[in-house]
């Protein structure tokens, strides 16, 4: 057995591999998947020394604990937390190196939702169409970490960045997301097109890595009719009948029977992935480009 690998010792709530994702297999049902907050997951890995692609845990509220069975370098960002190796506080957003057998225990989120923890080398579990993410839609990629998982570590570079910490962006406050309108906005009355971008609303406690849920005012349609199922794409904003806008996330599925009001500009989306319940949200309309 190789000892480039991590024994995951405490799961949390829900813990993923992910990586840059799978896109471009819509057409076969597949969503993109892939890191929420992609910004993060790149930092990280970028502080390790590993290439864009490598996979990466992300972790969920209550984060996890792993114990390398060699000497590794360690990086975690997104959602702020705090990170120790065997009960010593180490740096978050910075580079940290674990001695072989070390407890290193990445903690609740301080504020956000999403914490990425990039292990030098990278997480090298077997791919499935080109990408190591688990889609949690789909059922692709490994499932869900649990305690006593043992994941294969690739060979590290030996070269990560020199820095005391790496500046982030916070989680939001407010979430603003810029949609472009449609391409089914003429299915809801006119007063409902003007208070999805005039009023306020919250995230959602049911939101998930498939979709940011929403709740304040119902959208009213103006068409009440079944809408044949069609293509949606990541950011894309359906509402169900309750009314209430989804902000589609890198698990959505690849085709909807609800109508989509708008889609979120794809730049914004990371933000969404850190909005803890609660946080308000306003939709502003944006041009198409």
């Amino acid at each position: 057995m190789t000892d480039r690998a991590l024994s995951v010792v405490r799961a949390g709530a829900l813990t993923t591999v992910q990586d840059l994702g799978r896109p471009g297999h819509a057409h076969l049902g597949v969503p993109r998947s892939g890191a929420l907050d992609g910004p993060a997951a790149a930092l990280v890995n970028r502080l390790v020394g590993n290439a864009p692609e490598a996979a990466v845990l992300e972790t969920t509220l209550n984060g996890c604990a792993v114990r390398p069975r060699s000497t590794v370098t360690v990086a975690i960002g997104g959602a702020p937390c705090r990170v120790t190796v065997d009960g010593r506080p180490v740096a978050w957003g910075a580079p940290v190196r674990v001695p072989s057998g070390a407890l290193l225990d990445v903690g609740a989120a301080t504020s956000g939702v999403r914490s990425y923890l990039a292990v030098s080398g990278g997480i090298t579990v077997e791919p499935v169409l080109g990408s190591r993410s688990t889609d949690l839609l789909s059922g692709l990629g490994p499932p869900p970490l649990t305690d006593g998982t043992v994941l294969p570590l690739g060979r590290s570079t030996q070269f990560h960045a020199c820095v005391d910490v790496a500046p982030q962006a916070a989680p939001p406050v407010e979430l603003v997301l810029r949609v472009t309108p449609g391409p089914r906005d003429d299915w809801f009355t006119p007063a409902a097109v003007r208070a999805f971008t005039s009023r306020t609303y919250r995230v959602s406690p049911a939101s998930n890595r498939i979709g940011l849920r929403t709740e304040g005012p119902a959208l009213e349609r103006a068409i009440t009719r079944e809408l044949p199922s069609e293509g949606v794409v990541l950011g894309a904003v359906q509402v169900p009948p309750d009314g209430r806008p989804v902000v589609f996330l890198a698990d959505h599925p690849t085709t909807g029977g609800y109508p989509v009001i708008a889609v979120v500009r794809a730049a914004d989306l990371p933000a969404a992935a850190q909005a803890v319940p609660g946080t308000p949200v306003r939709f502003v309309a944006v041009r198409r480009r």
